[in-house]
């Protein structure tokens, strides 16, 4: 495990803020404390208190962390990837288990890092899997507007697709052509793997449920459960257990 940037004490694992760079291994952003602007791949992520983001190999980026703030920068082993270049992850309490664990060894030496390396890589694999199947499209424009569309929800397609110099007939087409499904049923399905992904970390339903831009838990559950076909009343009881069975 390993950290850039204005190093706060000897051996410390944890840094102020970086400027542009990138890894040859998978890395994680995660922040301590405070807030964080984290620029990736050109876009930026505003990050919260035990907010994390998850970052493929030689991922150029770049992280800002308010007065106060604290962040800490674990490399990952080499078969840890996320789904995607970016994957935001939001707080999700088993990370937040690992990282303050491992703030409070404050392993040094390389021997001493890697059980902590391997026990984040436990959790993200864990986390990772898509429960429901979704394939990024590939046209320039139209990925560049699902990542947005993913980060806010309530934002029509129409205007989406404007913002690309598109009309939402185009982007509808390219969507139905490269993923095999309808926008709005993508961009759903999307945000509940999110929220499922939440849960597979120890996160509640009410707080998976603002990590997926659901405005309420019940939103969430009527969601999953037309999806999934999971009845409302088995998710409501232990949504991962449900999702996860038989």
């Amino acid at each position: 495990m390993t950290s850039l940037g204005t190093v706060v004490a000897e051996n410390a694992i944890r840094f102020l803020g970086h400027d542009t760079h990138q890894h040859d291994e998978p890395h994680l952003v995660y922040l301590v404390s405070g807030t964080a602007r984290l620029s990736a791949d050109g876009e930026e992520w505003r990050l919260g208190r035990h907010e994390a983001v998850w970052l493929a190999p030689r991922v150029p980026h770049a992280l800002r962390i308010e007065p106060g703030g604290m962040a800490l920068g674990p490399t990952l082993d080499p078969g840890d990837l996320p789904r995607c270049r970016v994957q935001p992850l939001g707080a999700v309490p088993a990370i937040v288990e690992v990282m303050t664990t491992t703030l409070g060894a404050a392993p040094s030496t390389s021997e001493q890092v890697q059980p902590f390396r391997q026990a984040l890589g436990r959790v993200l694999r864990g986390i990772s899997r898509p429960y429901f199947p979704v394939v990024p499209p590939t046209h320039p424009a139209v990925r560049a507007l699902a990542r947005e569309a993913l980060r806010a929800p309530s934002v029509t397609l129409e205007r989406l697709a404007a913002q690309h110099r598109m009309s939402a007939r185009q982007v509808q087409r390219v969507f139905l052509d490269e993923t095999g499904l309808p926008f709005t049923r993508w961009r759903n399905r999307a945000r509940m793997n999110a929220a499922v992904e939440h849960l597979r970390g120890g996160g509640e339903l009410t707080a998976a449920a603002r990590a997926a831009g659901y405005a309420t838990r019940a939103g969430l559950l009527r969601a999953l459960s037309r999806e999934s076909g999971v009845p409302v009343s088995a998710l409501s009881v232990d949504a991962v257990g449900a999702l996860d069975g038989p």
